[in-house]
């Protein structure tokens, strides 16, 4: 059953009302009483009706208005603050989020640039950090007290992620920096190998050629005879034809001091071992190239273009055939013996 009484904040905002409207009556009947006796009190010194008449003067017309006007104060609209709770869980999410990116984007970099980083396990987990994440993410649904322990929570796996990523990041920009070193050595070995190419073979084109075997005497090395080499012709470097990289071939070893004894002996022995191709490999061992380098990746050493340039690997070649051997016909001598040099 439903009271007709009205309640305690009904009644109290009626007071109010007839307070404002009999205040108002006040004032409105203090205003005319006032204007009443400012009348009166002027009517008593006014001049004549002759006299006002004689001076062309008209009687003043007054008019007394009297109001009330009455606003209700403003309310002032207050923005309840953010809780500092809050506003910590909300700023781990949004660098979890950030972390973890990282940490997928330093992995695609590792994967894409095919380099040996030195680090068995190149991998970043990011499993526990993603839960966290995610159930502070949800912190509206939970109990507010569990809020600072999961934003802790979130903070420190954050840190142990990024400690990660950096390591791996620093390990990666090692290894390219490396390669970026190794690389131009090669390149600046295989330039000056191509001119000291040039350059014997210009001085073995303006002076005779001895045909004696003086490095084969002075090493003491042993040495197997090989049937004469026609003396090649022609320029060097960018030939990669098995003429042309003959050609090469002889002028490196004349800018070495060798006869074209040891030019027979090398012709022969590459002749055995790859027919002059710079492209030969064999399929059991995996040796490569002119010189059958194993493997033969150690021709970098001479030039970055290894794979692709008869010029380097013959570079290299020679050079390994001096230091084990001491000439090319002290290599075609193990050759003959074994079946390998």
């Amino acid at each position: 059953m439903h009271s007709n009484t009205p309640s305690t904040a009904t009644r109290r905002t009626r007071r109010a009302a007839d307070r404002r409207s009999h205040n108002r009556r006040a004032v409105v009947a203090s205003g005319l009483a006032f204007g009443i006796v400012a009348a009166a009190a002027f009517a008593s010194t006014a001049p004549s009706a002759e006299a006002q008449a004689e001076a062309g003067a008209s009687t003043p017309t007054f008019s007394l208005v009297s109001s009330s006007t009455y606003s209700a104060p403003l309310k002032a609209t207050v923005t309840p603050a953010v809780p500092e709770e809050t506003v910590a869980a909300d700023e781990a999410v949004e660098a979890a989020a950030s972390v973890t990116s990282a940490a997928a984007s330093v992995q695609a970099d590792i994967a894409a640039s095919g380099l040996d980083i030195g680090e068995p396990d190149t991998s970043v987990d990011t499993a526990a950090l993603e839960e966290a994440a995610a159930r502070l993410d949800a912190a509206d649904a939970l109990p507010a007290p569990l809020v600072p322990s999961i934003t802790e929570e979130v903070t420190e796996l954050i840190a142990s992620v990024d400690s990660r990523v950096n390591q791996l990041r620093g390990s990666l920009d090692g290894a390219a920096a490396k390669k970026a070193e190794e690389e131009a050595a090669a390149e600046q070995a295989r330039i000056e190998a191509e001119a000291a190419a040039a350059e014997a073979a210009e001085a073995a084109a303006s002076a005779p050629v001895s045909t004696s075997s003086t490095s084969s005497a002075s090493t003491g090395s042993s040495s197997a005879s090989a049937p004469s080499a026609p003396i090649p012709s022609g320029g060097t470097g960018g030939d990669n034809s098995p003429e042309g990289a003959k050609a090469t071939a002889y002028a490196m070893l004349q800018a070495r001091g060798w006869g074209d004894d040891q030019y027979s002996c090398l012709v022969s022995l590459w002749n055995k071992e790859s027919g002059w191709n710079y492209q030969a490999m064999n399929r059991s061992s995996g040796a490569y190239g002119i010189p059958q380098a194993l493997p033969g990746s150690k021709m970098s050493s001479a030039g970055a273009d290894w794979q692709t340039n008869a010029a380097t690997q013959i570079s290299w070649g020679l050079g390994y055939i001096s230091g084990r051997y001491g000439t090319p016909c002290g290599a075609w001598g193990q050759s003959q013996s074994v079946g390998w040099y």
